[in-house]
């Protein structure tokens, strides 16, 4: 007989599964912890078998049904229903992985670990936000100019012309990996040149006028925010390392007496690991006196944790992004005069007008070097100089800071 919708919603479980039968080899298994699944007995060249056909009650009595009719249909045409469904689930799974979605997180997912925290977190983001609403499900090789175009055009309206510059580039090298890996032939991207708005290069903000930085760093110094922050902002100038690499400086990183009981074998450095840095280089700050003192302060307050600047609501993460900008604007600085990353061009700036050789100071700023045998020499060669240079600067920035009518020298012929 027939099962009927009574039958099933009266079935109670037992110690042991038991079988409500509907006819035509469909049946109900009920499971001891109460669950029930539909499933289709078979048999294929005199072999028995089962077709799963959901669980009830998410598939009706009605949908179960349709199920065994599909599959015996297929069964007079000789095609095994198992078989089939594999087949089904197997090009299903391959036209996922074929699509702009899918392509663009495998490709995401094996640049994880080259790419630092902050550049794999932007994109995600662009690949979620600007891409993957109208792209994610498309298949791929379907995917041409023009409909890049529009999606691109959406981003580009809003007056983001940077974001919809970085999300063509994102999609571009989304499309060379699909092809490499041989679900695409052409990336529709690369005949999109000049067709989005160009946005315009806009530095950021800095402070470099000699007696304009010594305000600032007055400005710096009777800052009363967070203590983390405010040795945060006392450091930047001193290392102008970029922002998000002081953000998440980790006491591990350190080599120098923190107690200051002078066991210092070796110059105190800050060693920035590779994973940590923009040209995946460990990069070597030297540390002038006065950013030891600094690091030897907030010691005190961190030096139990992780990150010498952890988060102001958690511990087991670093500052946040807009910490350090939040301050200067605390202080009265405007996005259009100074900045976290604007330290860095402060000392470039500067740097250059007192004479220091232009290689050291990029080295210092840990500027990619494209000649690798060249690379390789001044990394060795250039850090007693850089030692010199970063005492020099600290003993600089404190002479302008204490308002001292400092004249600069040029060093160049000492280089």
């Amino acid at each position: 007989m027939p099962l009927t919708a009574l039958e099933i919603r009266n079935a109670k479980p037992t110690l042991k599964p038991y079988k409500l039968s509907d006819g035509g080899g469909l049946y109900l298994e009920i499971r001891p912890n109460g669950s029930r699944y539909w499933r289709l007995k078979y048999r294929v060249h005199g072999k028995e078998k089962r077709l799963a056909l959901g669980v009830f009650p998410e598939v009706t009595l009605t949908e179960a049904r349709d199920g065994r009719d599909a599959a015996r249909k297929l069964l007079r045409d000789g095609i095994d229903p198992g078989t089939a469904k594999k087949t089904q689930k197997l090009t299903a799974r391959h036209a996922a992985e074929s699509t702009f979605g899918g392509i663009a997180l495998e490709l995401l997912a094996k640049e994880k670990h080259e790419l630092s925290e902050s550049t794999y977190s932007k994109k995600l983001w662009i690949l979620e936000e600007l891409l993957f609403p109208w792209l994610r499900t498309r298949p791929i090789s379907e995917i041409e100019a023009p409909e890049l175009l529009a999606v691109l055009r959406r981003t580009e309206s809003r007056g983001r012309l940077e974001s919809a510059q970085r999300a063509k580039q994102l999609a571009g090298s989304v499309f060379r990996y699909a092809i490499i890996t041989g679900r695409a032939t052409r990336d529709p991207s690369a005949d999109l040149r000049g067709a989005l708005k160009t946005p315009v290069a806009k530095s950021r903000a800095a402070v470099t006028d000699p007696r304009k930085v010594g305000e600032l760093l007055r400005s710096i110094y009777t800052y009363t925010g967070q203590p983390t922050t405010c040795a945060a902002l006392q450091l930047a100038p001193l290392v102008f390392v970029r922002p998000g690499e002081l953000r998440a400086a980790e006491w591990s990183e350190f080599s120098f007496d923190i107690a200051g009981n002078g066991t210092d074998k070796d110059p105190p450095v800050w060693r920035i690991p590779a994973k940590r840095t923009k040209m995946r280089e460990e990069h070597v700050v030297p540390l002038s006196t006065q950013a030891v003192s600094i690091l030897r302060g907030i010691h005190r307050h961190t030096g139990n944790g992780h990150y010498v600047f952890p988060g102001l609501r958690s511990n087991a993460r670093p500052l946040s992004n807009n910490t350090l900008n939040a301050a200067l604007r605390n202080l009265g600085y405007d996005k259009d005069t100074a900045t976290a990353h604007g330290f860095r061009a402060m000392a470039s700036t500067l740097l250059n007008e007192l004479g220091y050789p232009p290689d050291i100071i990029e080295k210092q700023l840990a500027h990619a070097e494209r000649n690798k045998v060249r690379a390789a020499y001044n990394r060795a060669s250039y850090l007693d100089k850089r030692r010199e240079m970063m005492q020099a600067w600290a003993d600089y920035l404190d002479g302008l800071r204490k308002g001292a009518d400092v004249i600069p020298f040029n060093l160049s012929r000492q280089a």
